[in-house]
Formats: structure tokens, sequence, C-alpha cells
């Protein structure tokens, strides 16, 4: 059965929910979560999606994530999407803040998060080819010559801004 996906207004408010692919078809406006996974040496986890993926197919990216399932809060979901797409369990995830992110492709409400995590990783074979930590100057080189997926690209670069940081 395909994913309810938690479909939302130009207010971040919820109208209800629908399959992944028909999100997609229609570009509705929808919730996600944008993980940043960085080791105790401050570098960041970068990966390469799959080839099969809805949208981005075989870019890079800097962010853990994905949708928001019907009836499932922004936290839940990251829990969730950590543990299915790197192993990922109970480490405790930092809110950074919250974007809208509106493209012709993709219109969402995303919440960004960060955590450290210095274990071995479990990588979903159907979402993420390959990853690996690297340092921010490192990956700000390498976009000069890989795709990288829009929304990812747009959070590092508020993270890079933040004083937070």
């Amino acid at each position: 059965m395909e994913e309810q996906v938690l479909v939302v207004d130009a207010e971040n408010r919820p109208t209800g929910a629908m399959p992944r692919s028909q999100m997609r078809a229609s570009n509705a406006i929808h919730r996600a979560v944008y993980i940043l996974v960085f080791n105790s040496r401050e570098a960041l986890f970068r990966h390469q999606r799959t080839p099969t993926k809805d949208i981005y197919p075989g870019y890079f990216d800097v962010a853990a994530g994905g949708v928001v399932l019907a009836g499932e809060s922004y936290e839940a979901a990251a829990a969730r999407e950590l543990e299915e797409e790197l192993g990922i369990q109970n480490v405790p995830l930092e809110f950074l803040f919250d974007l809208f992110f509106d493209t012709p492709r993709n219109r969402v409400f995303g919440r960004v998060f960060r955590c450290v995590f210095d274990g071995a990783m479990v990588l979903q074979e159907e979402e993420v080819l390959s990853g690996e930590f690297l340092s921010i100057e490192t990956i700000l080189k390498e976009a000069r010559e890989v795709p990288y997926t829009p929304d990812g690209w747009e959070i590092l670069k508020r993270y890079l801004e933040s004083p937070r940081r």
C-alpha cells in the first residue's frame, strides 16, 4: 500500500492526506523533515539518492529525511526517516528552523533538525546509493561538479548563515 502523505494548505494547516504518487503528480503542498547528520568531528553526512527516487533521482543530498505521513508529527517523521534511511535510532534531535520551499516540482513546509552520530549506519538500499561524512568545505567544492537536491542545498545555505551554528 502506498504511503499516505499529509497535505497542507498555504498556511501549513492540514487539509487531508493523499497517496505519495498523487501528491507528486499534483504538486500538492505537504510537510517534510530534513535532518543534518554530523559526526563528533563536525563532518556532515552527504549521501547520493538512488536513481529510482520520485524526486531528484541520483542527486546528492546533505540531509536525511522525507515526507510527513498522515497523522504524524514532524518529530515522529524525523525519527522514522533517520531509522529507515540510515539505521540511526534514539539520537537527540536539535530543532534548527522551519522553511517553506516552493518550486514547480516541490512545494513543502519543512522542519530542519540536526543530530550528532558516530556509530555504524545501515543505508536503505531503496533510497540511499552511498554516503560518507565530509567537511562542509569539501561539500561546497563538490557541489560545483555534481547535482545536489535544491531543497537540501537551501537548508545547508540557511544553516551556514545561522548565528546558532
